[in-house]
């Protein structure tokens, strides 16, 4: 199935500024059609595009002062097979990081995990912490950590993925972050998840079982969410007007008709959407790899 993703931001810049971008669909995702511009009136910025060894995909651009519109839209199909893992970027995922202190949780992990691992360990880390987490948006804070959300027992979906994180490294299983389009996502924003390595793959676990795993499109990749913010900026001042995500599902007998914009009309295809971006039919106890 494909999955059709946009997202739309609209800018004001106080002053000229440098500006950093993870809004696009990860390498190498098989991408059908994509587009992404910046604009600013009449002028069209051209970005500079860097891939990190993950595959995240950062535009960079200088920007002048006023308003700037940014726009996103790609047609992704299918999956692809994921980047091998090196043992530097293994060791990495294991060590601590700013928003995932597995360091200042290892006591907690110990006792309340004690004698699981693989399979059993996943299970147990993703069923403490969506249970243990109510989701309340708007109330967390960007600077609270995976010990500020288990304090409070409460957050959005990059707390939920710093916990499994946090937690996950204190168990000595190397685990990230991931930003992502999740379709069916109610409400709809960018999403972040976790991903725990096991036998030589990655598998994403979303604590806030808000979403299908298997409908999601990788962003960005790494330590945490400071490693995967959708945007970034050094030198000036950027206010965020208006942000519009989306992330639909389409049956591939109906993609053409759907990314012409025409409304799906068959009650079979509907249903197929609908189970496809539905969390209700992502099956918990199943390992997923995110592409």
């Amino acid at each position: 199935m494909q999955r059709i993703v946009t997202a739309e931001l609209d800018l004001d810049l106080g002053s000229s500024v440098d500006l950093i971008f993870q809004i696009a669909a990860a390498q190498p995702a098989p991408v059908v059609r994509e587009e992404l511009t910046f604009t600013q009136g009449d002028r069209v910025y051209t970005p500079n595009e860097i891939v990190d060894q993950s595959g995240s995909r950062l535009h960079t651009l200088r920007g002048e002062g006023g308003p700037l519109a940014v726009r996103y839209e790609a047609v992704i199909d299918g999956h692809v097979a994921q980047r091998s893992t090196s043992d530097l970027e293994a060791i990495t995922y294991l060590r601590p990081s700013r928003y995932c202190q597995s360091d200042e949780v290892f006591s907690q992990a110990r006792r309340q995990f004690r004698g699981l691992q693989g399979v059993e360990l996943i299970t147990a880390v993703s069923e403490f912490v969506a249970t243990s987490t109510t989701y309340t948006p708007g109330l967390s804070q960007g600077t609270d950590s995976a010990v500020t959300t288990l304090m409070t027992g409460q957050g959005v979906c990059r707390d939920y993925a710093h916990v499994v994180i946090a937690l996950l490294r204190a168990m000595d299983m190397p685990a990230r972050y991931a930003a992502c389009f999740a379709p069916g996502l109610r409400p709809m924003d960018f999403h972040a998840v976790a991903e725990a390595y096991l036998d030589g793959s990655w598998y994403v676990i979303d604590a806030t079982r808000l979403a299908n795993r298997r409908s999601l499109v990788r962003i960005a990749t790494g330590r945490d969410a400071a490693d995967c913010a959708f945007l970034s900026y050094h030198g000036g001042h950027v206010g965020l007007k208006r942000m519009h995500v989306d992330a639909i599902v389409v049956p591939d007998s109906a993609s053409d008709v759907a990314v012409q914009g025409v409304a799906l009309q068959d009650v079979a295809m509907q249903d197929a959407v609908a189970a496809a971006s539905d969390p209700a039919h992502d099956d918990l106890a199943d390992l997923v790899q995110l592409a």
